[in-house]
């Protein structure tokens, strides 16, 4: 069977798809920051010295990392109001969700990171007189940040595609807006094939950007 493309009704409604992806933008934007720089201090107490810090640490990676977003992002909107009496909107309870989970996993590539320096960095830190925060501050972390820079980036990739689920609580985003034209103009083929089009375009020179750092960081461990 074939079928008759036809975008008209795409390009006609284009308003629609800009806003939502100034709604993308603007939740990728706060959820990368959040995941990512959250997910430093939780990487960081993954390899804290105090046995129950690092416990707790894990508990939060561990319920974040395996359990899905989309199921995340449903609970806060749905049950966070309900046990804490504070009322979530859909952009809060994506950005909870996204911010969350990437939180979870980018501790993991962090502590990676933090792992695959050399027990000799630390040694030498404390032979010259430097507490265990100064040594992680200024010989461990920029060591180690340097070399998941590139993993790092790669997640701030999927955080952005990720934005898509927020259309399950109705937040204003591009999938949203894609659903909206299909039911008003019976065109999910084209509406979607619309979004994966949107997303190609912003993502495809963000990723060759990461071919660059990850041969220029080559290049300079050389």
């Amino acid at each position: 069977m074939g079928h008759a493309w036809d975008f008209a009704t795409i390009f006609q409604n284009w308003f629609a798809l800009w806003a939502g992806l100034k709604g993308t933008v603007f939740i990728f934007l706060i959820t990368v920051f959040l995941g990512l720089s959250g997910g430093l201090i939780v990487g960081i107490l993954r390899y804290a010295p105090s046995r129950w810090v690092n416990l707790a640490a894990r508990a939060f990676v561990e319920v974040f990392r395996n359990t899905p977003v989309l199921v995340q992002i449903i609970w806060f909107y749905y049950a966070f109001p309900i046990l804490t009496g504070i009322e979530t909107d859909p952009f809060l309870a994506a950005v909870l969700g996204i911010s969350l989970n990437t939180m979870a996993f980018s501790a993991e590539i962090y502590r990676a990171g933090i792992q695959s320096i050399d027990l000799g960095q630390w040694d030498a830190g404390k032979a010259i007189g430097m507490t265990y925060n100064q040594t992680l501050r200024r010989i461990i972390l920029p060591v180690a940040i340097k070399q998941v820079l590139p993993a790092l980036t790669n997640r701030g990739i999927e955080v952005f595609k990720m934005s898509t689920l927020a259309s399950v609580v109705g937040y204003v985003e591009t999938l949203n807006q894609a659903k909206l034209i299909a039911d008003l103009n019976f065109n999910p083929i084209e509406a979607y094939t619309g979004v994966a089009i949107i997303f190609f375009v912003v993502l495809y020179p963000v990723v060759q950007g990461t071919y660059v750092l990850e041969r220029i960081l080559r290049r300079g461990d050389q």
